[in-house]
């Protein structure tokens, strides 16, 4: 059993459902210390968004701040500086799920796959993501996409390969599931108006449908979360004591059953609020000011 095993296995089966908001971030804080699978990487400071040029200054100092927390970490891009990420976590020891972020722009897409092809021929990709939720806001075919991860396949043959998405397009898609080496599933019950009593129970349901439409092959949850501030929707109530519980559970399951799971997200990017609405500017475990929230 784990070091990181053996301090969890106190926690879970605590009932902390009616615990005060002082009481969950000694708990969520425990928790945090003993370590997590992976976390969805945020580089973009205040007042920066995607399109900018990010720096290696921002990126070293975010990695610093949760590399002692993480044995994986996501990045999402391969342009405009996010190739420096992957360089840079391999300094601090991290593993790395590195995403080539594909749209409707052809160029955009033909650099992203060059750079991701180009950072895993030289060892600075663990698992590779050709996409990430591009079947979801429809930008490309199924075949544009395919195709984009067989090019990738053949000019590396040694790195494993996936495409992420909302965990029921793998599903709809055999296609696509078929292609990926790994399936990478993104599990959000409150982007389902899940009630947060039923919240860690709906995840473990998203991902056993994403393990059937994988047909034996390794599901990782590659993005869940909840919002600590924001409008509701539907009963999904976001708020800073859900967001606790909702890390907690949902480390504690991880821990327990050995689910593979990048958390969503390391820091607070007020950009998001543009494609997401007002929650979108909330999902980090550190504010936008680098800040922990608990």
């Amino acid at each position: 059993m784990s070091y990181r095993k053996e301090k969890n296995k106190s926690l879970i089966g605590l009932n902390y459902s009616q615990y005060s908001s002082e009481k969950l971030q000694t708990l969520c804080s425990t928790v945090l210390e003993n370590g997590m699978h992976g976390l969805c990487f945020s580089p973009y400071e205040e007042g920066q968004k995607p399109g900018d040029q990010i720096t290696e200054a921002q990126i070293r100092r975010r990695l610093e701040i949760i590399a002692p927390y993480t044995k994986w970490i996501r990045s999402f891009s391969c342009t405009e500086g996010n190739d420096l990420i992957p360089k840079l976590a391999k300094e601090y020891g991290l593993k790395t799920l590195v995403g080539a972020w594909l749209g409707d722009d052809k160029t955009t897409n033909d650099k992203e796959i060059k750079a991701l092809i180009k950072l895993s021929k030289d060892g600075f990709v663990d698992i590779a993501a050709v996409g990430n939720e591009v079947m979801y806001r429809g930008d490309l075919s199924e075949i544009e996409l395919l195709n984009h991860i067989q090019d990738f396949k053949t000019a590396v043959p040694n790195v494993e390969v996936g495409y992420v998405d909302a965990y029921y397009e793998f599903t709809d898609r055999p296609k696509i599931t078929e292609a990926c080496d790994v399936i990478l599933a993104n599990c959000y019950p409150y982007w389902e108006e899940c009630h947060m009593n039923y919240s860690l129970l709906y995840m473990k349901q998203m991902y056993q449908q994403a393990l059937r439409a994988g047909q034996g092959k390794k599901v990782i949850i590659t993005e869940t979360g909840w919002p600590s501030q924001g409008s509701d929707l539907g009963v999904s109530h976001p708020s800073h004591d859900n967001a606790l519980k909702y890390f907690i559970n949902a480390q504690l399951w991880s821990d327990q059953d050995q689910i593979e799971m990048f958390y969503f997200s390391s820091f607070d990017e007020s950009w998001k609020v543009g494609s997401e609405g007002d929650v979108g500017a909330f999902w980090g475990l550190w504010d936008k000011n680098e800040k922990l929230k608990f």
